[in-house]
C-alpha cells in the first residue's frame, strides 16, 4: 500500500481521484489550484477536485506555486510514495518531482509524443486525427516529455466535439490508472520519440472566430473542436453568432464566400 498525493484542478481529474479513493492506496493528500472567482457574481468557487476530496474528508492544499521553499517543505512532510498529477496546471520544478519515492506520474489526453501542451483534446479535433487517447507518464522537468508507462487508444467519432472526446479520455484516464496503480515502479518506462513529437498550445479565445475563406472541412472541425469553449462564432447582421453544431455537405453555388445560402428551421 502506498502513500499517494493527488494534483489535479478540473473535472477531467476528477475520476481519476475516485479511482485512486477506490484503489488499496491511501490518497494521503490533494493538491489543486487556488478558488477562482466564476459565475455571473463572481464569487470564490472551489475546483472539482477540490469538492471531491472535500467530500471524502482528504487534506487539501491550494499553493500559488510549487516553486516555494515552504511549500516544498510542506510536501515534503507528507512523506508520499507517489504524486499522481492529472491537469493540474502548475509547474513542478525538479526537487517537487523527485520528492515523493517514485517520482510523480501524469495522465495526459493523448497518445504522447502526439499533442504535448495544454489543449490535446481540441488539437486533436481540429487536426483532423482519427485516434487518440491517454499516456501514463514519468514526468520530468520538460514539457509532457517523460517516459511512458502505458497507453490507451480511442477512436474519434465524426461527431466528437470537446465535450465529449474530453468526457470519454477523463473516463480512459482513470481506468488506465486504475490499471496500473499497482505496478507503477515495476513497469518498464518507453522514451518518447522526439522526432514525432507535436505540440498543443493553448487554446485562445480568438480563434473562436470563423474565417470564411477556410475550407468547409476545415470550420466544421473548428466547431466541434471549440464545443464547449470558447464555442465557434460568426458575425451576421452586426450580431455575434454562436455555432455549436456544424456538418459538411456537398452543394453547387454562386454565393459569394461567407453567404447565407439556406436558412430552414
Amino acid at each position: 500500500m502506498s502513500r499517494i498525493i493527488f494534483a489535479g484542478t478540473p473535472q477531467f481529474s476528477v475520476p481519476s481521484l475516485l479511482a485512486l479513493l477506490n484503489s488499496k492506496h491511501t490518497v494521503c493528500a490533494v493538491y489543486t489550484q487556488p478558488d477562482r472567482k466564476a459565475g455571473r457574481g463572481r464569487k470564490l468557487q472551489a475546483s472539482p477536485v477540490k469538492q471531491t476530496a472535500l467530500e471524502h474528508k482528504i487534506d487539501v492544499y491550494q499553493p500559488i506555486t510549487l516553486k516555494d521553499e515552504v511549500v516544498q517543505s510542506q510536501l515534503k512532510e507528507l512523506q508520499a510514495d507517489l504524486m499522481v498529477v492529472v491537469a493540474y496546471g502548475l509547474i513542478l520544478p525538479k526537487i517537487v518531482l523527485e520528492t515523493p519515492k517514485l517520482g510523480c506520474i501524469n495522465v495526459h489526453a493523448s497518445l504522447l509524443p502526439r499533442w504535448r501542451g495544454a489543449a490535446p483534446i481540441q488539437r486533436a479535433l481540429l487536426a483532423g486525427d482519427d485516434a487518440t487517447g491517454i499516456t501514463l507518464m514519468q514526468m520530468d522537468v520538460g514539457l509532457d516529455t517523460g517516459g511512458m508507462i502505458k497507453t490507451a487508444s480511442c477512436k474519434i467519432s465524426s461527431d466528437d466535439n470537446g465535450q465529449t472526446l474530453h468526457d470519454r479520455l477523463s473516463e480512459i484516464g482513470a481506468n488506465l490508472l486504475a490499471n496500473t496503480i499497482d505496478e507503477i515502479g515495476n513497469l518498464p518506462v518507453t522514451p518518447q520519440d522526439n522526432s514525432q513529437k507535436t505540440y498543443a498550445s493553448k487554446l485562445e479565445k480568438t480563434e473562436a472566430q470563423l474565417n470564411w475563406n477556410e475550407s468547409a472541412i476545415a470550420l466544421e472541425r473548428k466547431v466541434r473542436a471549440f464545443n464547449p469553449w470558447p464555442v465557434a462564432q460568426t458575425n451576421l447582421f452586426e450580431q455575434t453568432l454562436r455555432i455549436w453544431k456544424a456538418q459538411v455537405i456537398s452543394i453547387s453555388t454562386t454565393e459569394p464566400i461567407g453567404s447565407v445560402v439556406r436558412c430552414q428551421r
